[in-house]
Parts: C-alpha cells; sequence; structure tokens
C-alpha cells in the first residue's frame, strides 16, 4: 500500500494583531480545502420537489410493504431461528426502526423459552452464533456457554468447523459482542480470524465479499447507515432473499437519504449565512463531514430536530478546537478560554479581531437553538451543554498550557483531560438535548463507565492516526508519546498496548448494554454508535480532516439512490 500524505502541514506566519498593532508569529495549520464547494444537489426547492414525487410514487407501496413484514414479524412458529433470522435481516437492512416494540416482544418470547439450551437441538454454529448475537445487540444476556458444544475434550474449536464459511463469519461477528471474562469468546474472535481469509478464497463471490468487509471492520462496530447500504448489495443477490423485505429495504433507505438531503439542504443555507470559512481562514471547512459524524449518531427520521442541533452545536466545537490547535498564540488563547467562562457578550472587548467572530459565532448559535427548545429545556438542558462548552474550552486550554510549558503529562493524567477534549463529552451531551430523553442527563452527570469507554476509544483512536502522520509534534503531546514516556516502550509496544485498552473499552460498552438498564436502550445506543464512530472516523485516516477519506460515505449515503 502506498504510504499517504499527512492530511494537514504546519507552517510559521507572521501576522498583523490589529488590537496592539504589533506583528505576531503563529504556527497556521494548512488543511484540505473543502472538496464539497460546488454541490448544488441539495437545494431546497429541488428536494421538496423530490420527495413529493416520492411519497405520490412509493407512499402507499411502502405502508402496504410495512404491513406485510409486521405480519410476517409477529406471526406464530415452531421454528424461533426463522424469527431471529428475520430480525437479523431488519436490522441489518437499516429499517428495524419501524418494527421496535414487535421486535421486543418476539425476542423476549425467544429469549425466555431458551430453545437455544435445549439438550436435543441440532442448532448449528451459524444459527447459534446468529441467536447470541442478535439477542446479545438488543439487551439479552445469552450466555456464551452456548457455544460449548461446538469445542472438543481438549477444550479447543473443533477443526471441522474451519470448512463452515458462513458460521465461522457468524461466530467472527458474534464474538465482538464479548464481555469481560467470557474467555470462549476471545478464543472464538481469535479461531475465526485465523480461519476467515482462507475461507474466502474458497469461497462463492458474495459470501467471500462478506468475510473480507468483515474482517475491515466488523458489524457491531461500524456505522448503522453505511452497514445497511453494504447489506442490502449483499442481501439482493442471496438465494434466500425475503423480495418484500427487500423491496422495503430499497424503498426505504432512499426515502430517508431525501429527508437527510432536506436536513443538509437546511445545514448548508445556515453554514453560508454564517460565511465562517471565509472570516477564518485557519478553520477546516467541513459541514457535510459534520453531519456524515452526526448521522453515525441517529440516523432515524425522528431524531431530525436533533440532528440539526448536534450539527451545529458541533461546528462551533470544532472551529474553536482549531482555533486553539491552529491559529491563536498562548495569550489569546488564555483570553477565550476567560470570556468562555464569564459567556457575556461584553466579553467580546477583551478579544482581538477574529477571536470576536468565533466567540460571537458561539453565543449566536447557543441563542439560535435555545428558539427551537421548551422553557425546560432551556432552563435545565442547555445550561448543561452551556457547562459542558465551558469544560471542553478548558480542556483545549489545558493543552495548550503544556505544549507552552513542553510539558509531556503521564498517561492518565492525559486520557482524564484529553476524554473532554476530544469533545466527545458535550457531543454526547449535545445529542441527548433533541432527543426528549427525561433521565438522559442525569445519567450522564453520574460519568457511566461505558460512557467514559467510548470516550477513550475517541481520544485514542485520534492520537493513534495523528501519531501514524507525525502530526502531534507541533500540537503537543498525544496519548501514543504519553504512554512510551511513561513507561519506555517502543511505538509498536505501545500501539499493541492501547489497542488491548480499546477492545476493554468496548467489553465496559458492551457489559453496559445488558438488561435491566439505568437508562433506555436508545440512549444507550448512542453511547454504543458514539464508539462506532470513532473506530470508522480514524480506521485508515481522520476522516473529518482528511475528506476524501469520507468521500465515498458521503456520496452513498447523500447523494446515490438505491437501484429499485
Amino acid at each position: 500500500m502506498a504510504q499517504q500524505s499527512p492530511p494537514f502541514t504546519d507552517h510559521k506566519s507572521v501576522c498583523l494583531d490589529t488590537k496592539t498593532n504589533q506583528d505576531v508569529i503563529r504556527l497556521v495549520t494548512e488543511f484540505p480545502s473543502n472538496i464539497w464547494k460546488d454541490s448544488d444537489a441539495f437545494t431546497a426547492s429541488n428536494i421538496a420537489t423530490r420527495i413529493l414525487e416520492f411519497d405520490k410514487t412509493y407512499g402507499k407501496k411502502m405502508e402496504e410493504l410495512k404491513d406485510e413484514l409486521r405480519e410476517m414479524l409477529i406471526a406464530p412458529t415452531n421454528d424461533p431461528t426463522e424469527k431471529v433470522g428475520l430480525i437479523n435481516s431488519l436490522c441489518r437492512l437499516g429499517v428495524s426502526y419501524h418494527f421496535v416494540t414487535e421486535m421486543e416482544e418476539q425476542l423476549t418470547q425467544i429469549f425466555e423459552s431458551q430453545p437455544y439450551h435445549s439438550d436435543d437441538n441440532d442448532y448449528d454454529l451459524y444459527t447459534v452464533s446468529l441467536m447470541f448475537r442478535v439477542l446479545r445487540q438488543h439487551g439479552y444476556n445469552m450466555s456464551c456457554c452456548n457455544f460449548d458444544k461446538f469445542k472438543n475434550s481438549d477444550g479447543k474449536f473443533k477443526e471441522i468447523l474451519t470448512s463452515d464459511a458462513k458460521g465461522m463469519l457468524s461466530l467472527y461477528e458474534a464474538a465482538h459482542l464479548r464481555r469481560h471474562g467470557e474467555d470462549i469468546l476471545e478464543e472464538a474472535l481469535v479461531f475465526s480470524k485465523a480461519h476467515l481469509k482462507s475461507l474466502a478464497e474458497k469461497s462463492r463471490l458474495n459470501v467471500a465479499k462478506q468475510i473480507m468487509e468483515a474482517l475491515e471492520m466488523p458489524l457491531h462496530k461500524g456505522m448503522p447507515r453505511l452497514e445497511a447500504r453494504k447489506h442490502i448489495s449483499f442481501y439482493q443477490v442471496d438465494d434466500s432473499r425475503n423480495h418484500t423485505l427487500l423491496l422495503f429495504a430499497k424503498l426505504d433507505f432512499n426515502r430517508l437519504q431525501l429527508l437527510h438531503q432536506q436536513e443538509l439542504s437546511n445545514l448548508l443555507s445556515w453554514w453560508k449565512i454564517l460565511d465562517l470559512p471565509s472570516k477564518l481562514s485557519y478553520i477546516r471547512d467541513r459541514l457535510m463531514e459534520t453531519y456524515l459524524s452526526v448521522v453515525m449518531i441517529y440516523f432515524e427520521p425522528c431524531y431530525s430536530r436533533a440532528r440539526l442541533i448536534l450539527c451545529k452545536l458541533t461546528k462551533v466545537i470544532t472551529i474553536i478546537d482549531d482555533t486553539f490547535d491552529s491559529y491563536g498564540t498562548f495569550e489569546e488563547l488564555q483570553l477565550f478560554t476567560h470570556a468562555v467562562q464569564r459567556w457575556d457578550i461584553s466579553a467580546l472587548d477583551e478579544l482581538p479581531d477574529y477571536m470576536k467572530i468565533v466567540y460571537g459565532t458561539l453565543l449566536t448559535v447557543f441563542d439560535e437553538i435555545s428558539h427551537d427548545l421548551t422553557e425546560e429545556e432551556i432552563s435545565y438542558k442547555l445550561s448543561y451543554i452551556k457547562n459542558a462548552m465551558k469544560e471542553i474550552v478548558t480542556a483545549y486550554f489545558v493543552e495548550a498550557e503544556w505544549l507552552n510549558q513542553n510539558y509531556v503529562p503521564p498517561f492518565d493524567e492525559y486520557m482524564r483531560n484529553g476524554s473532554i477534549s476530544v469533545g466527545l463529552f458535550l457531543f454526547t451531551a449535545a445529542s441527548f438535548l433533541g432527543m426528549r430523553e427525561e433521565n438522559a442527563f442525569d445519567w450522564l452527570q453520574t460519568g457511566p463507565k461505558n460512557l467514559r469507554a467510548a470516550y477513550f476509544i475517541a481520544r485514542g483512536r485520534n492520537d493513534l492516526m495523528n501519531h501514524k502522520f507525525d502530526l502531534a509534534k507541533a500540537h503537543g503531546a498525544c496519548s501514543v508519546e504519553c504512554y512510551m514516556n511513561e513507561y519506555g516502550l517502543t511505538t509498536k509496544e505501545t500501539i499493541e498496548k492501547l489497542n488491548k485498552m480499546f477492545e476493554n473499552a468496548w467489553k465496559d460498552i458492551n457489559e453496559a448494554y445488558i438488561k435491566p438498564t439505568a437508562v433506555s436502550m436508545e440512549t444507550l445506543l448512542r453511547v454504543v454508535n458514539f464508539g462506532r464512530l470513532a473506530e470508522v472516523s480514524y480506521k485508515d485516516a481522520d476522516g473529518y480532516t482528511n475528506p476524501q477519506y469520507f468521500k465515498d460515505h458521503i456520496c452513498k449515503l447523500f447523494f446515490h439512490q438505491i437501484s429499485i
């Protein structure tokens, strides 16, 4: 593989400070330009017309298909594995949000009857793995002991299993739902990974592609919307496909894409009016990439308001982040931090001209969001978001102090601050703002373990990518450097240690998703998706900083409809 180019470069620049009329030397970062500037696909009138045409053409058909699928879902059956298979397909094709109540009822019945524990069942590896994964993905405490039957007397998985490509892939996907102490699933992951690549070489094309895709990104760590798009292409050439489900999945994908385009139209108009890229030349102009990140957290129609709010707040966060990382002097950053703590329009007088734009935008966006909230949300939830914003700016300034002092903190100290500066705490709180979840904010304040785990994955994955391109040096210490410095390890050894920590963090996330839970499954699903966001965003590059990395994802989700 060819060596990738760093996504940005740094250079020193001499700028005139209009407040003091003196030259200021800045370490200015040059990011790749916005690759979507010429896109006119999301004009409001164009999208409105296409939505009307789509609903007129397919609206009634979609309702009929949905009713038909609901009947299939609730129909009695003598074989619960058929029902689990249908639920799995609904989830993987991205349409399960239409059938939440029905799926919950069916899975509860199946879990409580526990047919997989029967001594006389002859479920194969594929079926047991599928039932385990689907039940665990919906919060049911399926025991990993169900895999004992696939081991020899010596405690190792049976070699005969290595000829079953479908079963081995199912086992591999199930193993990613493991929790702490589940050694058999650790062994299952190693066992399946060791054989899947060679199995792909011997399998039919469709199965081979699924195996290679899964090895690149397992289902449990992938972005739900991208996974749905991918699975539709696999499902439509599957001999056992359900034609009703396939057609509904395609139509639903295209209809939901139109809604996402409508939201993008709204956001692009908002971003154009702000015109910040022309006023602040150092910032990353990434509205499309920001929206993609938000869709990774929730794509369903009911979260439309939440997506708009979260996207705007995320843009504000990244503008401030770029100001700290890529332009501001230490003295200016100190002034900005104090201004944010005051949260008052009068603080503008203390700031240099370019920071007045940043600070003014911060206050304006919060005022704008408040107009879309209820009085209760403004008094409690928005004030919580405001405090979270103050906290992240303080964390940015701590990192600026470390850089100014040439200080490399111990790993734990870095991660405590880094879990805030990576932005996910504010991102999490902001995502709950538009969800109308009653106790999510109270739960958030307890600092739950699974949420800390998601933050750890995000901070660590971000740092690993920056360290790969040697980008962190000019911007202060990162977790890789801190760990190497503290424990005297090589880069390779440190990366191995961090990867093990990421896997343990995923176990924390998985454990918290088992019923009964402290908050709703919908709230907990956001946390799972935060972890997925980090895995997808930093898999091969920093997708936000390097727009080419996200280009294919954006095209597939927001530009290219699926052929019916």
